[in-house]
């Protein structure tokens, strides 16, 4: 595995990759990996023949008292992972590298649709943050394929949103949700789930699943349920930040006649704020 730490370097290695006919498969992280954090390596495998890998903690889209200094960073260990499933090319810049002109006078992508809800809705400019590195990383890597986990379901549509709006030759692979054997999503986050919450915190995964029973079964009262599900999470003592049914495509509230809709959760632990979804066709 080659690491860069420069732009002008990892662009020439993949302009002489190119060169050599391959193609690129690009999966941008933010470390500490786990093994969802894999599984997008190998699914990029499968597409292309060389991957890139980034690993930087964009402070760009963290909130005031979000927990940037906080985050776990595994340099170490995220190398050894990465080199154990060959990964090609690992890109881990310097923050001064990715906004040489510091960060309020960094050109802003903005994506208005779907970024004010959900999670946008509690973290205000946190979209705004993910679209700018993306884009910019888009632009450092030029990937042909880009893979991201569906965990991140409002991330992913955001995303697609953005590539299809400026026009980015890209295509965005989603890769399914990895959990634990009990159900709940990996999370680089999840490292802050205290012992005794960590038997509940399936929960939400539970209650996505329910919630999607319920509409399989053919209730379409969808605010009610909604309302059914938060109790159910908040009688296991946490706090919800949503619980919502909605559209897949454009994440409105979902409709009687809709064929696609997506139920997405997000709860509060003592110290984490974790996330989950479940799609389904009717």
């Amino acid at each position: 595995m080659q690491v860069f730490h420069h732009v002008a370097s990892l662009r020439d290695a993949l302009a002489k990759a190119r060169s050599d006919g391959k193609t690129v498969a690009f999966v941008p992280t933010m470390g500490n990996l786990h093994d969802a954090h894999i599984e997008l390596v190998k699914t990029a495998q499968q597409h292309c023949d060389l991957v890139v890998v980034s690993i930087f903690v964009n402070r760009l889209q963290f909130g005031l008292n979000e927990d940037w200094d906080k985050y776990p960073r595994t340099m170490e260990q995220d190398m050894a992972r990465l080199r154990a499933v060959q990964c090609d090319f690992l890109f881990h810049p310097e923050e001064s590298e990715i906004y040489p002109n510091g960060m309020d006078e960094q050109t802003r992508v903005i994506c208005p649709a779907m970024t004010d809800i959900l999670c946008g809705a509690s973290r205000p400019g946190h979209f705004e943050g993910v679209t700018t590195v993306v884009a910019k990383l888009f632009n450092i890597v030029q990937p042909d394929k880009a893979v991201f986990g569906i965990k991140d379901f409002q991330q992913l549509a955001v995303i697609r949103r953005m590539v299809e709006d400026l026009c980015i030759p890209v295509e965005v692979i989603a890769a399914p949700v990895h959990r634990e054997p009990d159900g709940l999503a990996m999370s680089s986050r999840n490292s802050y789930i205290t012992a005794q919450e960590r038997p509940k915190v399936p929960v939400l995964y539970q209650t996505l699943l329910w919630a999607k029973g319920e509409i399989e079964g053919g209730r379409r009262d969808f605010a009610v349920l909604e309302d059914e599900a938060k109790q159910r999470i908040e009688k296991a003592g946490f706090r919800v930040d949503y619980f919502s049914i909605r559209n897949s495509k454009d994440l409105q509230p979902a409709a009687d006649d809709d064929s696609e809709i997506t139920i997405l959760g997000a709860i509060y632990t003592s110290a984490a704020r974790l996330i989950d979804n479940l799609s389904l066709e009717l």
